[in-house]
């Protein structure tokens, strides 16, 4: 008995395994399946008694036991592709040296900003009621209230993401501030694209921090980014 079990361990483990994902509806031929372990990351396009196959998206074939889809840990992104939309989820790392309370001269100029000129309007109104009512002196910005230009650019982003087209508002939509590392302030954007084909979204996302990365600038903001030779370079020539 012992022999049995040992020569024919692969196909019995196999039976089992194909009734649990049959009965548990956990595989389906077509499912984008990705498997770390095993390095599979694509479409099944079999499924038998003792292997799955996955064809990855650089058109090689994985063969995975097909006991390994119970005993290991595997996603299956059926329900991206069953609710129509796709989670778009990164971060722009803001130089904190760059963060600042926002002067009369910026709360101006971000007025001419169609996306936060109401934002901005309404703001400071709020802010400048909460100083008044309780005393704070404003002629130095650290007393009190007062906006910060990661702030604005923050509602900039928010704002800018609720209107693209391509943005499925049913879905949570947010922009966040993440821990600050030596990398700088992680602003994260969190939303979902209500176009699921990859190459659809993948410039879907790349729209967004197109334009987010090169808006920032006009917040007084600078992107973070390791030095590199270029800039010991300049470092080097301006000693000189």
């Amino acid at each position: 008995t012992a022999v049995i079990l040992l020569i024919f361990r692969d196909t019995i483990l196999g039976l089992v395994a194909s009734i649990q994902i049959s009965s548990n509806d956990m595989v389906r031929l077509g499912d984008w399946v990705s498997m770390d372990k095993f390095g599979a990351d694509g479409d099944v396009i079999e499924i038998n008694l003792t292997t799955v196959k996955v064809r990855n998206w650089d058109k090689t074939i994985t063969t995975v036991p097909t006991y390994a889809f119970i005993s290991d840990s595997f996603k299956n992104w059926r329900g991206m592709q069953s609710m129509g939309v796709r989670r778009i989820k990164r971060s722009i790392h803001i130089d904190i040296s760059s963060v600042k309370f926002v002067s009369n001269e910026m709360r101006d100029r971000y007025k001419t900003f169609s996306r936060v000129s109401q934002y901005v309007v309404e703001r400071q109104a709020e802010i400048d009621a909460f100083n008044e009512e309780t005393g704070a002196d404003t002629s130095e910005l650290i007393n009190g209230r007062h906006m910060t230009n990661i702030g604005v650019f923050r509602r900039y982003a928010l704002n800018y993401i609720m209107a693209h087209p391509k943005i499925d508002q049913n879905e949570t939509v947010m922009v966040r501030q993440l821990q600050p590392t030596e990398k700088g302030l992680p602003l994260e954007i969190y939303c979902f694209s209500n176009d699921i084909a990859w190459v659809n979204y993948e410039n879907i996302q790349s729209d967004l921090f197109d334009h987010l990365l090169a808006a920032a600038e006009r917040f007084e903001l600078s992107i973070f980014q390791n030095p590199s030779g270029t800039d010991f370079r300049k470092i080097a020539s301006t000693s000189e």
